[in-house]
């Protein structure tokens, strides 16, 4: 059931730790849930992270989770964290019932814009699974562009439903 609200302004803010196991929740129903375009339930299960993982993340000095909480309900979430010349992007996820309304787009944006103007960055970096075609063509449309570099399917991210999975990464300079 897709939710139709108005995201012209959505309220954005940094999370906070005891925040760690919405975020995980979040996460997993992103992209291990039956609903959404992001779901990635037909080649992987098990969970996609943990409140442990998140709650780390959360504890990185040189990092921050945004969120978008929408009628008390914690609507999107963004990783982003500082690795010497670049910002990494991760745990990017949006509730699959607000997925295409933007919220996305805007979230995406939030987090390069705290990492050019707070972190002091011009370069983001993701990995992306490279079976997703429709995910990085949402990246492709955002400026981001395959590095070239294709890695392992790392196990920690879920058990694979089919073999040879890849990730990919994609950077973006502005």
């Amino acid at each position: 059931m897709k939710i139709d609200i108005d995201l012209t302004t959505p309220q954005v803010e940094k999370a906070a730790l005891h925040q760690a196991q919405a975020i995980s929740d979040l996460i997993n129903l992103t992209y291990r849930g039956t609903g959404g375009w992001t779901t990635e339930a037909a080649i992987i299960q098990g969970d996609r992270t943990n409140r442990q993982e998140i709650e780390k993340a959360l504890n990185n000095p040189h990092a921050c989770f945004l969120i978008a909480q929408l009628s008390q309900q914690l609507a999107s979430c963004i990783y982003v964290a500082r690795e010497k010349e670049h910002a990494f992007i991760g745990f990017f996820s949006v509730h699959p019932s607000l997925q295409q309304q933007g919220l996305g787009k805007f979230m995406l944006a939030q987090a390069e814009a705290l990492a050019y103007h707070s972190l002091g960055v011009q370069k983001f970096v993701m990995f992306v699974i490279s079976q997703r075609p429709e995910l990085i063509a949402f990246y492709h449309r955002r400026g981001y562009r395959s590095t070239g570099r294709i890695e392992a399917y790392p196990s920690y991210l879920g058990i694979p439903k089919v073999s040879d999975l890849t990730i990919e990464y994609l950077e973006k300079v502005v």
